[in-house]
C-alpha cells in the first residue's frame, strides 16, 4: 500500500499524481474499514482527503500553519502526520481525539471543535508572523457549515482590513451536520450555479478541445476560470469583505487543488479560496443521506451466542434517549399552546426536534452554527407573548453567554433553554464535556435551574418549565435514560426537591441522575450501620432551602453530588447556603468533577479516574461519620 510509505507529509512529495489518487482512495478505504467498526466523525472525513493531500503537498506542516474548523473533517489530517497507527483508538479513553488538539501533536496547531473559530485564530497567527518578522504560511481550512456562526465574519471583516496574507480555504459541500440554512448558503449556491457562468464555460470548454493542441488547450482555459467568472459574474461577498476570491474548483481534484493552493501561497493578500466538495465521497450511502453519517457510532456486537452458536439479540428495548425524550414533549406542549415555538442552533435531529419540525414548520427555525444570534432570536420571540424552547448543547450554550444574561435574564423573558449533553458526553472530549453550566446559570438573576433524576421527571420538569414567566433552565444527559427508573409522584414545584430515603447519621443531596448513585451508597452504608437521608435536589436554582436546612441540621453530615465540576456547581450552592444559614457547623463534603478539563473516554472510564462514583459517596460519608472499614456489620 502507499499508505505504507507515508511517515510524513513530506513523504508526499515523492508521488505522482496517479499515486496521489491511488493514495486517497486507500485513506478513504482506511476511514471506511475503521470508523464504521468502532464510530467517530465520518462522512466529513471522507469529503476532505484530496483536500488534506494538497494542502501537506503544498504547505510545509508544522511550520505551515494548518487550522481545521470545525475539525470533524480531521482524520485524514491526523494519518499523514504519523497518527494513523492510532487510528483504531480515535476518541476511545487514552486514544487520539477526533479533534485537532496541539498536546497532541505539533501538526495540530489550533485546537478546533466547536464551529467558526478558525479565521479568528489563523489571523491571529499571521499578524504574530508579521509582527515576529517570521515567514511561514497560514491556512484555515473552514467547513462552510461555520460560515452560517457570526464569528467567522468577525474574523473575515478584520482579516480584509488587516491586509496580513491568509488563506481562507472554504470547503463547501452544503452541509453542517444538518443541511445549512440561510443567505450565505444560497450566495454559495449561486456561485456554482449561476446559469451565465456555467453556459459560457461550457463554450470555453467545446472551443478549447476542438483546437489543435486540445487537451493542452483545455487545462490552460481550467487555468482561465477564475478571469472568466470575474467578466460574468457580479462581485461576491468575500471580495467586498478585502479578500481575492478563488473558485469554485473541485475539490477532489488533486492537480487542481495543488494549483489553485499554490498561487494562494504565494499572493501577498488575503486569499479566499472556495473548494467543492461532496460529504461522505466515496461510500454511497453517506453521500445520500449525510446528515445520519456525519458521525456514525461502533458497530453493534451480538449480546450472546446460543448453544449452537447462533446469535442470540436481547429483546428488551432499550429506556429511550433524554433527547428523544425531550424530542416528544416539546411536540406535545406545542399541541397544547400555541405560543410555543422550538430554535436550534444547526442540530435539529441531534437535539430531537425533527419530530417538531415536521408538525410545526412554522413555528420550528433552524438558524444555522449561530448559538448567539438562536438565544437574542428567542428573546425577541419571547418579548411578543411566545414561548421559546431553546434546545442546545451544554457546551454551545457557553458561546451565548453574553445573550443569555443581556438579552434574556435582564429583561426576565419567559423561555427554556432546554440543555442537551449536560454532564460528561464521553468520546468529543474536553471541548464538549457538559460540566460547567450549573455554575455559569445559578449566578444569575431571574433565571432557574433544574435537572431531572431520570427520563420520567424530564417531561414534567419541561412542562413545569414552559408555564414560567421567567427563564427557566432544564439540563438533561446524552445517552438513554434508566431500565427501571423510579415511579413519578411528587409533582414539579419551584424550588421543591424530593426525599427518596430517611435516615439520621448523613444527608446525601444529588442533583440530577446521581440520585440513583446516592442511592446505591445510601444501601451500601445501610450495611455499616450508617443510615443516610437521600434527596433528589430537582433544582440547582432556587434550593430547597427548609428542607436542606432541615436535614442538615437533623444529621449534622451533607454529601453533595453532581457530575458536573465542583468550583461553582451544585455542592457550591448548598455550602453557600448552609454557610449564609449559620450551620457552619455542619459537615459536608462534594462529590463532583475536579478543577480540570476532562479528556474523551467513555463516561464511566472518566467518572472512575475522577472519583464521581458510588464508593466515592461511599468513601466521603464515612470520613464524614468517623467509621473506617467496609466490612457488613455482624
Amino acid at each position: 500500500m502507499l499508505l505504507d510509505t507515508i511517515a510524513s507529509p513530506a513523504d508526499l512529495r515523492k508521488l505522482t499524481d496517479e499515486q496521489l489518487t491511488e493514495l486517497a482512495a486507500e485513506i478513504r478505504q482506511e476511514i471506511l474499514d475503521t470508523i464504521l467498526q468502532i464510530g467517530g466523525h465520518f462522512a466529513p472525513s471522507l469529503g476532505a482527503v484530496e483536500l488534506t493531500i494538497a494542502l501537506h503537498l503544498v504547505f510545509d506542516a508544522p511550520h505551515d500553519q494548518l487550522i481545521w474548523d470545525v475539525g470533524h473533517q480531521c482524520y485524514p489530517h491526523k494519518m499523514l502526520t504519523g497518527r494513523r497507527p492510532m487510528l483504531d483508538t480515535v476518541k476511545k479513553f487514552g486514544g487520539i481525539s477526533g479533534f485537532p488538539l496541539r498536546s497532541e501533536s505539533e501538526y495540530d496547531t489550533f485546537g478546533t471543535g466547536h464551529a467558526s473559530t478558525a479565521v479568528s485564530a489563523a489571523l491571529g497567527m499571521a499578524k504574530a508572523r508579521d509582527l515576529l518578522g517570521k515567514k511561514y504560511s497560514v491556512v484555515a481550512v473552514v467547513g462552510d457549515g461555520a460560515l452560517t456562526g457570526g464569528l467567522a465574519y468577525e474574523g473575515l471583516n478584520n482579516a480584509g482590513t488587516l491586509r496580513s496574507p491568509l488563506i481562507v480555504v472554504l470547503n463547501d459541500n452544503g452541509m453542517s451536520i444538518s443541511p445549512n440554512v440561510g443567505a450565505i448558503s444560497q450566495h454559495l449556491y449561486r456561485i456554482t450555479s449561476d446559469p451565465m457562468y456555467l453556459h459560457t464555460k461550457r463554450d470555453v470548454e467545446r472551443v478549447m478541445l476542438r483546437l489543435p493542441l486540445g487537451e493542452r488547450a483545455f487545462n490552460l482555459a481550467k487555468r482561465m476560470k477564475k478571469s472568466l467568472r470575474q467578466v460574468v459574474l457580479p462581485g461576491n461577498i468575500w471580495e467586498e469583505l478585502g479578500f481575492v476570491y478563488m473558485g469554485p474548483i473541485d475539490g477532489h481534484d488533486i492537480p487542481t487543488l495543488r494549483w489553485a493552493l499554490e498561487r494562494a501561497k504565494h499572493a501577498e493578500v488575503p486569499v479566499f479560496l472556495h473548494v467543492r466538495t461532496v460529504k461522505g465521497k466515496g461510500y454511497e450511502p453517506a453521500e445520500k443521506d449525510p446528515t445520519t453519517y456525519h458521525g456514525v457510532s461502533a458497530a453493534k456486537k451480538p449480546t450472546a451466542v446460543g448453544p449452537d452458536g447462533e446469535v442470540v439479540v436481547n429483546p428488551k428495548p432499550a429506556a429511550p434517549s433524554y433527547t428523544s425524550v425531550f424530542g416528544s414533549t416539546a411536540v406535545e406542549i406545542a399541541r397544547e399552546d400555541p405560543r410555543v415555538v422550538a430554535i436550534t442552533a444547526a442540530m435539529c435531529d441531534n437535539t430531537g426536534l425533527t419530530q417538531f419540525a415536521r408538525q410545526f414548520p412554522e413555528r420550528f427555525f433552524d438558524v444555522g452554527i449561530a448559538e448567539q444570534h438562536a438565544v437574542c432570536f428567542a428573546a425577541g420571540l419571547a418579548t411578543k407573548g411566545l414561548r421559546p424552547l431553546v434546545a442546545i448543547y451544554s457546551t454551545f450554550l457557553q458561546r451565548a453567554y453574553d445573550q443569555v444574561i443581556h438579552d434574556v435574564a435582564t429583561q426576565d423573558l419567559p423561555m427554556v433553554f432546554c440543555i442537551d449533553r449536560a454532564g460528561l458526553v464521553g468520546d468529543d472530549g474536553v471541548g464538549f464535556q457538559g460540566v460547567f453550566d450549573v455554575g455559569f446559570l445559578r449566578m444569575l438573576p431571574n433565571v432557574e435551574v433544574l435537572m431531572p433524576r431520570d427520563q420520567l421527571e424530564l417531561p414534567p420538569m419541561l412542562r413545569y418549565a414552559a408555564q414560567q414567566p421567567h427563564p427557566v433552565a432544564v439540563r438533561y444527559p446524552r445517552g438513554n435514560g434508566l431500565d427501571e427508573p423510579l415511579p413519578f409522584h411528587q409533582p414539579i414545584a419551584r424550588g421543591k426537591a424530593e426525599v427518596l430515603r430517611h435516615g439520621d447519621d448523613v444527608t446525601l443531596v444529588a442533583f440530577g441522575p446521581c440520585v440513583y448513585w446516592a442511592l446505591e451508597a445510601a444501601a451500601k452504608l445501610e450495611a455499616q450501620d450508617v443510615q443516610a437521608t437521600v434527596i433528589n435536589a430537582r433544582f440547582a436554582k432556587p434550593l430547597d432551602e427548609t428542607l436542606i436546612l432541615e436535614q442538615a441540621a437533623r444529621t449534622g453530615r451533607v454529601v453533595t453530588v453532581e457530575e458536573h465540576v465542583l468550583a461553582g456547581g451544585f455542592g457550591s450552592a448548598v455550602l453557600e447556603l448552609l454557610t449564609d444559614r449559620g450551620l457552619s457547623s455542619v459537615k459536608i463534603a462534594r462529590v463532583g468533577l475536579p478543577d480540570h478539563f476532562v479528556e474523551h473516554g467513555s463516561p464511566a472510564q472518566l467518572l472512575a479516574k475522577y472519583g464521581v462514583t458510588v464508593d466515592a459517596i461511599e468513601r466521603e460519608t464515612l470520613r464524614l461519620v468517623q467509621r473506617k472499614g467496609t466490612a457488613p456489620k455482624a
